[in-house]
């Protein structure tokens, strides 16, 4: 009697999911020898998926320069598979222009024209990204050998059920300690049979091991959001929930409309590229360096405002002067161990952030020190001897610090840099204006300037204790209040400090400023529905400035909910009773992420926390640490790190999962 070949099947066709192709090819020789069929399931082009898709606004940029992106594993990525070296997207460009890389479709003449125009310290657009994502996503596949056959279905996977037969039902899956059943279906109707995943066409995939591979999703509004959509419609107004941005029809926003905006991160710069450029708009360099817009007259007008009321910090144009960072100096592998060995529980504030905070201030102060001697008393050798000796929170660092910089404005205050405008209190309009457009003007002198670098250690700092944190942390080892505060305060205050836009976005916002067409509102933003006059009223709390418009748009993604997910396979995930959130029991109470819960190896977990055999999540809407899709080479991200552990686990799983000869010989 034949075996049934075994299937993967991937829900989601990103980049993501091209990753962990690309590990699996590298890893299958050594795990897993014979035929295998995998299934990627997704309605957008495979490789870029909805998020990277080509159809978007030409005018949207990466947020990285081409030189810092790349789906490729390098010496630097401590995994357990072998490293397969490969060109980022910057060498990719280069190697379409001069013919070296031939599997490339024709490309249109606006993309040939970016690809000779980009540098490695450029910012591509999306549109030109998608084509990388997409070439990737064609390597995997065909490094996977003639042995395995991937099929891409251009479709939306609606439900995973358990095949006819399975005893366990949706509820009370049972798994070994691979996570899939011991022996392959063969036609009998075994309890231990493969999962069906049915598709919004009516066709179905089988497959042994599914894998939820989703990237960012929508949600179903809040009831909060729905209801103030219920006001704009019954006013004849506007309101845009949190969404993907370039998702969003805003062609009812009519020129010259004032629109409020909350949100002022990256979700924001998107916002203001296609309100402005995006009907039309243009901006243009003056004699003197400054960028001025010229309007289509389509504009509105935006009040944008937020919690902090500034936008992100602009990338860095810098260079270091002085001696680099290779790697953490006190947030490292011992420093973790000891505290483990010490507290059965870590707390993030009590226990890592203080090390993070040292080792960012470390970063910063070597660069100051040796980059620029001039700006402060004493040498290197001698702060950083005392430095080390030192607690980040203590009167005896402050002291060093006050006396070793004896300008304040060069001393690194991190709360300061977290809410730059806390405690400000704006006596009117104009001087919220002057203050946000100043903070603005002063990000971006201190980012793009040749005479600032110590913000390029300082993000750099951060940038390798974000890779490490969940390397060295284990997350089963956090209290509940912390691993909220790593999934909501650290990821929102390092997405801030070294994850915002191109620097000339916030010349942008400048420019726009200065035509009047965009206002500021500041830090402490409210919002709120006003039936007495059918408009959306804002203001802050530390002004008086108050607005009303017909227009409100929240410029930000959904909050993660798995029980509110409009995506249909991850709410039948939960419907079904198979998957949950992850619920936080703090002193405050318990608390939902909205998150999927999933183990430390991405196995599903149940309301009672079991592994669900065979079904394996990965991406921003779990419980893992949520590391992004690509990243910078040589930073052993930790993307490629997860993408490979997964791999791993499949290819075992499956495996084990194989039936052996003596079990197929008939009797």
């Amino acid at each position: 009697m034949p075996s049934r070949v075994p299937a993967i099947a991937f829900i989601g066709g990103g980049p993501r999911t091209a990753g962990v192709l690309e590990r699996l090819a590298a890893n299958r020789p050594e795990l897993f020898g014979g035929p295998l069929h995998i299934h990627v399931i997704e309605p957008h082009q495979p490789g870029s998926g909805r998020i990277w898709r080509y159809d978007q606004d030409p005018g949207l940029l990466l947020n990285s320069t081409a030189a810092d992106v790349t789906m490729f594993t390098d010496a630097s990525v401590a995994c357990d598979g072998p490293t397969v070296e490969g060109p980022g997207l910057s060498t990719w460009a280069a190697g379409v222009l001069d013919g070296s890389i031939r599997d490339v479709p024709a490309l249109e003449p606006h993309l040939l024209a970016q690809l000779r125009a980009l540098t490695p310290e450029s910012f591509p657009t999306r549109q030109l990204q998608s084509k990388y994502l997409e070439w990737f996503f064609g390597r995997a596949v065909s490094s996977l050998g003639p042995e395995v056959t991937v099929t891409v279905h251009r479709d939306t996977a609606t439900a995973v059920e358990r095949s006819v037969g399975d005893g366990a039902g949706r509820n009370g899956a049972s798994a070994g300690p691979d996570g899939i059943s011991a022996g392959l279906d063969d036609g009998t109707g075994s309890d231990d049979g493969p999962h069906r995943v049915r598709l919004a066409s009516g066709a179905e995939v089988l497959a042994d091991v599914v894998v939820y591979a989703l990237g960012h999703t929508d949600s179903v509004p809040d009831p909060e959001s729905a209801r103030l959509s219920e006001f704009a419609a019954r006013h004849g107004g506007f309101h845009a929930p949190p969404s993907y941005t370039t998702d969003v029809d805003y062609s009812a926003i009519e020129p010259g409309q004032d629109v409020i905006v909350s949100g002022m991160g990256l979700a924001f710069v998107d916002l203001l590229v296609l309100l402005f450029e995006g009907r039309g708009g243009r901006f243009e360099e003056t004699p003197d360096g400054q960028l001025d817009y010229v309007a289509s007259g389509a504009e509105p007008r935006v009040w944008a405002g937020s919690r902090r009321g500034v936008p992100f910090h602009s990338k860095i144009s810098s260079t270091l002067r002085g001696e680099p960072i290779a790697k953490p100096r006190y947030f490292t592998s011992s420093a973790i161990d000891a505290l483990l060995t010490r507290h059965q529980e870590l707390d993030f504030r009590t226990h890592l952030w203080p090390l993070i905070a040292k080792d960012a201030g470390y970063a910063y102060y070597r660069e100051l020190f040796t980059g620029y001697p001039e700006r402060v008393l004493g040498t290197w050798t001698s702060f950083e001897s005392r430095f080390d000796a030192v607690d980040w929170y203590s009167a005896a660092r402050e002291e060093l610090v006050n006396f070793s910089v004896p300008d304040p404005a060069l001393r690194l205050d991190l709360e300061k840099l977290d809410h730059p405008l806390s405690g400000c209190a704006f006596a009117d309009h104009d001087t919220v204006q002057r203050s946000v457009a100043a903070y603005i003007q002063r990000d971006l002198d201190l980012r793009t300037s040749p005479d600032h670098s110590e913000t390029l250690a300082l993000f750099t700092a951060l940038l390798f204790v974000y890779m490490d944190l969940g390397r060295l942390v284990p997350q089963e080892r956090l209290n509940a209040r912390s691993q909220q505060t790593i999934h909501g305060w650290w990821h929102g205050f390092f997405s801030f400090v070294d994850s915002g836009p191109p620097s000339h976005r916030l010349r942008e916002m400048l420019a726009l400023h200065r035509a009047g067409f965009l206002k500021f509102l500041g830090p402490g933003m409210w919002v709120r529905a006003d039936d007495s006059v059918g408009r959306f009223v804002a203001g802050t709390f530390q002004s008086p400035v108050v607005v009303d418009a017909a227009a409100y748009i929240e410029a930000r993604l959904p909050a993660a909910s798995v029980e509110r997910s409009a995506n249909p396979a991850l709410s039948d995930l939960h419907d079904a009773g198979w998957g949950t959130e992850q619920r936080l029991l703090t002193s405050e109470g318990a608390h939902s992420t909205g998150k999927l819960l999933v183990s430390g190896n991405h196995q599903v977990l149940s309301p009672v926390g079991t592994p669900q055999r065979g079904l394996f999540a990965v991406g921003p809407w779990t419980s893992g640490w949520g590391a992004g899709a690509f990243a910078r080479p040589n930073t052993n991200a930790a993307p490629f790190r997860e993408n490979d552990a997964l791999a791993r686990r499949i290819l075992s799983a499956v495996a084990a999962a194989r039936p052996t000869e003596s079990q197929l010989t008939p009797l």
